[in-house]
Protein backbone atom coordinates (compact mmCIF):
# COMPACT_ATOMS: atom_id res chain seq x y z
CA UNK A 1 0.00 0.00 0.00
CA UNK A 2 1.64 3.55 -0.85
CA UNK A 3 0.18 5.11 2.51
CA UNK A 4 0.95 3.76 5.76
CA UNK A 5 -2.09 2.83 7.54
CA UNK A 6 -1.88 2.55 11.49
CA UNK A 7 -1.19 -1.11 12.31
CA UNK A 8 -4.26 -0.63 14.45
CA UNK A 9 -6.29 -0.06 11.65
CA UNK A 10 -4.48 -2.67 9.46
CA UNK A 11 -5.40 -5.58 11.91
CA UNK A 12 -8.81 -4.85 11.99
CA UNK A 13 -9.15 -4.31 8.04
CA UNK A 14 -8.01 -8.05 8.08
CA UNK A 15 -10.30 -9.20 10.24
CA UNK A 16 -12.89 -7.67 8.30
CA UNK A 17 -12.05 -8.93 5.13
CA UNK A 18 -11.48 -12.31 6.13
CA UNK A 19 -15.30 -12.15 7.44
CA UNK A 20 -16.11 -10.84 4.30
CA UNK A 21 -14.22 -13.66 2.55
CA UNK A 22 -15.86 -16.47 4.53
CA UNK A 23 -19.16 -15.14 4.09
CA UNK A 24 -18.17 -15.24 0.14
CA UNK A 25 -17.68 -18.63 0.48
CA UNK A 26 -20.85 -19.44 2.14
CA UNK A 27 -19.62 -19.76 6.23
CA UNK A 28 -21.18 -17.89 9.01
CA UNK A 29 -18.62 -15.18 10.29
CA UNK A 30 -18.77 -13.34 13.87
CA UNK A 31 -16.02 -11.19 14.79
CA UNK A 32 -15.47 -11.41 18.14
CA UNK A 33 -15.40 -8.31 20.51
CA UNK A 34 -11.74 -6.43 20.92
CA UNK A 35 -11.08 -8.45 24.42
CA UNK A 36 -11.40 -11.88 23.74
CA UNK A 37 -8.16 -13.36 23.78
CA UNK A 38 -6.35 -14.54 20.91
CA UNK A 39 -9.57 -15.57 18.73
CA UNK A 40 -10.44 -12.37 16.11
CA UNK A 41 -13.47 -14.38 14.34
CA UNK A 42 -15.35 -17.52 14.98
CA UNK A 43 -17.04 -19.29 11.89
CA UNK A 44 -19.34 -21.92 11.49
CA UNK A 45 -21.11 -24.26 8.65
CA UNK A 46 -24.65 -22.90 7.72
CA UNK A 47 -26.38 -25.66 9.97
CA UNK A 48 -23.87 -24.79 12.88
CA UNK A 49 -22.75 -28.39 13.19
CA UNK A 50 -18.98 -27.21 13.15
CA UNK A 51 -17.20 -23.86 14.25
CA UNK A 52 -14.10 -23.31 14.40
CA UNK A 53 -11.94 -19.89 15.91
CA UNK A 54 -9.25 -17.95 13.50
CA UNK A 55 -7.22 -15.50 14.84
CA UNK A 56 -6.10 -13.40 11.62
CA UNK A 57 -2.85 -11.81 11.21
CA UNK A 58 -2.45 -8.62 8.19
CA UNK A 59 0.59 -7.19 6.87
CA UNK A 60 0.05 -3.98 4.45
CA UNK A 61 3.19 -4.80 2.79
CA UNK A 62 2.03 -7.39 0.58
CA UNK A 63 4.94 -9.45 1.98
CA UNK A 64 4.36 -13.08 3.07
CA UNK A 65 5.82 -12.76 6.49
CA UNK A 66 3.97 -11.40 9.52
CA UNK A 67 4.64 -10.98 13.28
CA UNK A 68 3.61 -13.01 16.14
CA UNK A 69 4.39 -13.33 20.16
CA UNK A 70 6.08 -15.59 21.84
CA UNK A 71 2.48 -16.83 23.74
CA UNK A 72 2.21 -18.43 20.04
CA UNK A 73 4.33 -20.59 20.05
CA UNK A 74 2.24 -22.78 22.84
CA UNK A 75 -1.13 -21.02 21.04
CA UNK A 76 -2.69 -24.07 19.72
CA UNK A 77 -5.97 -26.43 19.26
CA UNK A 78 -7.39 -28.62 16.36
CA UNK A 79 -10.22 -25.84 15.92
CA UNK A 80 -7.60 -23.11 15.86
CA UNK A 81 -6.43 -21.75 12.77
CA UNK A 82 -4.56 -18.41 11.65
CA UNK A 83 -5.81 -16.65 8.68
CA UNK A 84 -2.58 -14.13 7.40
CA UNK A 85 -3.85 -11.29 5.01
CA UNK A 86 -1.10 -9.49 2.76
CA UNK A 87 -2.62 -6.07 1.98
CA UNK A 88 -0.92 -5.52 -0.85
CA UNK A 89 -2.30 -2.04 -2.52
CA UNK A 90 -5.48 -0.43 -2.26
CA UNK A 91 -8.27 -1.36 -4.93
CA UNK A 92 -7.20 -5.39 -5.13
CA UNK A 93 -7.41 -8.00 -3.31
CA UNK A 94 -5.44 -9.68 -0.17
CA UNK A 95 -3.59 -13.23 -0.09
CA UNK A 96 -4.65 -15.14 2.65
CA UNK A 97 -3.09 -17.37 3.99
CA UNK A 98 -4.63 -20.19 6.17
CA UNK A 99 -2.91 -22.12 8.88
CA UNK A 100 -3.63 -24.53 11.39
CA UNK A 101 -2.53 -22.73 14.57
CA UNK A 102 -0.20 -26.60 15.36
CA UNK A 103 1.79 -25.81 12.47
CA UNK A 104 1.98 -21.88 13.22
CA UNK A 105 2.96 -22.99 16.89
CA UNK A 106 5.63 -25.62 15.59
CA UNK A 107 7.44 -23.27 12.40
CA UNK A 108 8.05 -20.28 14.67
CA UNK A 109 9.03 -22.25 17.68
CA UNK A 110 11.97 -24.02 15.83
CA UNK A 111 12.67 -20.71 13.26
CA UNK A 112 13.36 -18.24 16.39
CA UNK A 113 15.25 -21.23 18.43
CA UNK A 114 17.43 -21.50 15.04
CA UNK A 115 17.88 -17.46 15.14
CA UNK A 116 18.37 -17.08 18.45
CA UNK A 117 21.44 -19.96 17.53
CA UNK A 118 22.64 -17.34 15.51
CA UNK A 119 25.08 -14.35 15.84
CA UNK A 120 24.54 -10.77 15.26
CA UNK A 121 26.59 -8.85 12.04
CA UNK A 122 29.10 -8.10 14.81
CA UNK A 123 29.71 -11.58 15.57
CA UNK A 124 27.74 -11.14 19.15
CA UNK A 125 25.35 -13.26 20.44
CA UNK A 126 21.89 -12.61 20.08
CA UNK A 127 19.26 -11.83 22.41
CA UNK A 128 16.09 -13.30 23.24
CA UNK A 129 12.78 -11.18 22.44
CA UNK A 130 9.07 -11.83 22.60
CA UNK A 131 8.67 -11.12 18.88
CA UNK A 132 8.32 -14.42 16.37
CA UNK A 133 7.90 -14.43 12.53
CA UNK A 134 6.27 -16.58 10.29
CA UNK A 135 6.91 -16.88 7.01
CA UNK A 136 4.85 -18.79 4.02
CA UNK A 137 7.80 -18.11 1.55
CA UNK A 138 6.57 -20.82 -0.57
CA UNK A 139 2.52 -20.47 -1.05
CA UNK A 140 2.02 -23.44 0.68
CA UNK A 141 -0.99 -22.01 2.58
CA UNK A 142 -1.99 -19.55 -0.28
CA UNK A 143 -5.58 -19.22 -0.40
CA UNK A 144 -6.27 -22.85 1.76
CA UNK A 145 -9.55 -22.28 2.69
CA UNK A 146 -10.43 -25.64 2.43
CA UNK A 147 -8.28 -26.65 5.42
CA UNK A 148 -10.67 -24.72 7.86
CA UNK A 149 -13.48 -27.68 6.75
CA UNK A 150 -16.58 -26.22 7.54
Amino acid sequence: MNEKLESQLVGVAGEYLVAGELSLRGILASITLRNSKGIDIIASNSDASKSISIQVKTNSNGANKWILNKKSEDYYSENLYYVFVAIRELGTRPNFHIVPSKIVASFIKEKHKTWLSGNKRDGSRRKDSNMRKFIDSSNQYLENWDILGI
